[in-house]
């Protein structure tokens, strides 16, 4: 257990840290979690490199930030909904920068009416893993030159709505629904972590994945009034069925804690491959509602099963 907890903000967590010398690339830097995890660690002295698909956007967040905190502040445009663009960007990356310490996959997309990327995979499955299994793959030399790397991916409490549909991951056969696609993608989320840690634990790379809390961000954009109304009284109802008090929502500087916990905290050093909450280490736990990480998504097999089929799908082996 660490000393810090549901309302720890970011600035908390990195208190006493100093991150002079390591580079972190975050991805969807520049709004919400991203740009607030951003901040806090360039406050800290991290160079920064903020990734999204918009560059006038990640040109006015790394300004802003750079101004604020005197940090070093680079940008790197990518859309994860494009496996072009992940691979254009990936060898951007690896051409400008000469390493990455902290991989930060922390763009997502949630909830919305049925879409396909460029290359035809449901939205959510397609951005929020296939992207980011791509991307990570590909900027690989960059983090293996990074010191005590570390790879951490946001994944969600979502992640208890559904496991990932190896079969039909894009809803190809399936009737569609946004909540059950959002946390198969969640889930595959945390599998990648776990496939990370078996292929680079040995290596001093280790991968984590997490759940940053309720926060309301431009993330849940495409949710309606109805949606924010179901997902309150899913929360309460959760909360009587396990005995507990009902969470709530977290600010934007609490929601950025638990990665900036997980991306420094020292009890984490060497120990990758878990899911994490409130900073701190989730425990298995399939019938608490309000907590916990599902046996499906940290199960090893089901890990090595994601890992083919992503590789099947972005149409690329990668052997470490």
């Amino acid at each position: 257990m660490s000393e810090f907890g549901f309302s720890s903000t970011a600035d908390e967590v990195l208190e006493g840290k100093d991150l002079s010398g390591r580079t972190a690339l975050i991805t969807g830097g520049y709004s919400g979690l991203g740009k607030e995890t951003a901040r806090a660690m360039a406050a800290k002295g991290a160079h920064i490199i903020l990734s999204g698909r918009d560059a006038d956007k990640l040109d006015e967040a790394a300004t802003e930030i750079a101004d604020a905190t005197g940090a070093t502040v680079e940008t790197l445009v990518c859309d994860l909904a494009s496996l072009d663009s992940v691979r254009a960007a990936a060898k951007e990356a690896n051409g400008r920068f000469g390493k990455i310490d902290l991989l930060i996959n922390n763009a997502g997309v949630m909830a919305p009416p049925l879409e396909r990327t460029a290359d035809g995979f449901e939205l959510q499955f397609g951005t929020n893993h296939l992207g980011h299994f791509l991307l990570t793959n590909l900027v690989m030399p960059l983090v293996e030159k990074g010191d005590h790397p570390r790879i951490v991916n946001l994944s969600s409490r979502g992640h208890h709505f559904d496991h990932v549909h190896l079969d039909d991951p894009s809803y190809e056969t399936r009737d569609y629904d946004k909540w059950t696609a959002y946390g198969q993608s969640k889930t595959a989320n945390i599998l990648f972590a776990v496939g990370l840690e078996k292929r680079l634990g040995d290596k001093g790379i280790h991968s984590y994945a997490l759940h940053p809390g309720g926060i309301m961000t431009n993330l849940g954009r495409h949710m309606t009034e109805e949606d924010r109304a179901w997902m309150m009284d899913r929360i309460r109802k959760n909360a009587e069925q396990s005995g507990e008090e009902p969470s709530g929502f977290k600010t934007i500087p609490q929601g950025a804690a638990t990665t900036c916990w997980v991306a420094t905290a020292d009890e984490l050093e060497g120990a990758g491959g878990v899911y994490c909450e409130d900073c701190h280490v989730a425990h298995q736990d399939d019938d608490n509602p309000t907590g916990g990480v599902k046996s499906y998504a940290i199960d090893p097999d089901n890990a090595e099963a994601l890992w083919a089929l992503s590789e099947t799908l972005v149409g690329e082996s990668f052997a470490y």
